[in-house]
């Protein structure tokens, strides 16, 4: 079998200067907290990409999507291995809600510097580079 990175999306969601996050079920990373996000589909633009996964998680709407920093996560337990595109955009409209009770247990709001545990690999990644969105 060929193995090769997949392509993850993550979106970073800002709204009064904290972050979204939700709870991971069923899925590699399970009970660690993520942005949301997802697979980057064939012929889609990143942008689409981070309007559709934020929509379809969450219920929200985004703008000023822009490109922020790629990670590559290896997920050695699970024998997955991720290349995540990081995308940063602001809160629109909406309230955040689990729109995929299969994949997400709870969505909520937290400051950068009070992220819960445990985190996301790719997360992880972004914060041994020092990352922060806000500054």
């Amino acid at each position: 079998m060929d193995k090769r990175p997949k392509v993850g999306v993550g979106i970073i969601v800002i709204k009064d200067n904290k972050v979204l996050l939700g709870k991971r079920k069923n899925s590699h990373g399970e009970g660690s907290w993520c942005f949301p996000g997802g697979h980057l589909e064939f012929n889609e633009s990143l942008e689409n990409c981070a309007k559709r996964e934020v929509l379809e998680e969450t219920g929200i709407k985004i703008k000023n999507i822009r490109f922020e920093t790629i990670t590559n996560d290896i997920f050695k337990d699970e024998e997955k291995h991720y290349i995540t595109i990081f995308m940063l955009c602001e809160h629109d409209s909406g309230e955040a809600k689990v729109m995929e009770p299969g994949k997400c247990e709870k969505w909520d709001w937290f400051e950068w510097n009070n992220l819960p545990e445990p985190l996301f690999l790719p997360i992880q990644s972004l914060l041994k580079k020092g990352y922060n969105p806000l500054k």
